[in-house]
């Protein structure tokens, strides 16, 4: 069982090997979930959600051999799958690492495997840190640049475009942009990502809830004028930023038909430089590998939009001409096909500590 929860929905599937058997996405109004003033305090509010689905659909538990979750903010790890402990659960309640809901997935996985007796994993976590040390410089020694992003999904479509290489993909360099409510654009090179945007405090482009890299002397200004503490700051970046904070929406699908008809400016104007700030970002990713790009992947829930998309690559086409685009995230499958590779000893089950 596969289990994926996000700010407002909870994404559950269940696998018999890579096949899946039922799944479902169950979906949370926000004036549900604001009552709770932390993250881990949404637990049992959530459990029983699950639980709905697991009674619905006939689930019988002591069945599972295997539950895995979205991996959350944890220290730095490097990618790979890892068994959820002891360890990792008392840091993802403590949040010490930073409140997300992808924290409570490893909860979840967890207090299943636990009841039932078996084993529980996280894969690629939003903390896969493989930064070269050039890139961890900001500009400022009291803050060090961090890896936060969309790790599952990156590693996965990387590999999928290698694959259609004909390539390894330890042997060759991709820009990766997962571009969903959150935009994270990474470097891969020769299987590694050595530099990515840090996708929720405030860096690369804005995206359809985040502000992305504000000009700072500005926001500053912003904050102090107004009297603002570090939560209503923080949600400027994060939740009501970017698309958000224009249009008092972040529904993109319906931005985008207004966008398609062409008839409101500031729609034309404001989707226009959300693919110019993503189009330059990985242009600028080019630079520390001298130009030497291999593929350009377009992931995640905005690359359905096939005139989105064309923005983004009008701009970019001149890097390379392998420019691949894979809609959507298909994290659950990867989750279960990370499991499999892990009890059949192709990838090493990882211990954390």
């Amino acid at each position: 069982m596969a289990i994926n929860p996000g700010n407002t929905s909870t994404k559950i599937g269940l696998f018999k090997d890579k096949e899946l058997i039922s799944s479902e996405i169950i979906r949370y109004d926000k004036g549900e979930l604001v009552k709770f003033k932390k993250i881990i305090d949404q637990l049992d509010f959530r459990l029983k959600s699950i639980d709905s689905f697991i009674q619905k659909n006939n689930i019988d538990l002591s069945e599972i051999d295997f539950f895995i979750g979205r991996g959350g903010y944890l220290r730095p790890l490097k990618s790979g799958l890892y068994e959820i402990n002891n360890k990792m659960v008392e840091d993802l309640v403590e949040a010490k690492y930073g409140e997300h809901s992808s924290n409570l997935g490893a909860i979840i996985a967890y207090s299943y495997a636990c009841e039932y007796k078996k084993k529980s994993y996280i894969l690629d976590p939003v903390c896969v840190d493989e930064l070269e040390p050039v890139a961890r410089i900001s500009g400022h020694p009291a803050i060090e640049r961090k890896s936060i992003f969309h790790a599952l999904n990156q590693k996965r479509v990387a590999q999928i475009a290698a694959r259609e290489l004909g390539l390894e993909y330890r042997d060759i360099n991709l820009i990766v942009a997962h571009l969903g409510s959150g935009i994270s654009v990474a470097l891969h090179k020769r299987g590694r990502v050595v530099d990515v945007n840090h996708a929720i405090d405030g860096e690369g482009p804005f995206a359809p809830q985040r502000s992305g890299g504000l000009p700072v002397g500005g926001f500053l200004r912003y904050i102090f004028e107004h009297n603002l503490n570090y939560d209503e700051s923080f949600s400027m970046l994060y939740g009501h930023g970017g698309l958000a904070a224009y249009f008092g929406t972040s529904d993109f699908a319906e931005l985008m038909q207004k966008y398609e008809k062409n008839t409101n400016k500031k729609v034309k104007i404001i989707i226009d430089a959300m693919a110019y700030q993503i189009s330059k970002y990985i242009a600028s990713l080019s630079a520390p590998v001298c130009g030497q790009i291999d593929g350009i992947v377009l992931t995640g829930g905005l690359a359905y939009s096939k005139t989105f998309i064309n923005l983004i690559i009008s701009n970019i086409k001149f890097l390379t001409n392998n420019i691949f685009v894979y809609s959507g995230e298909d994290e659950l499958l990867t989750m279960a096909e990370g499991i499999i590779l892990g009890v059949n000893k192709k990838i090493e089950i990882l211990k954390y500590f």
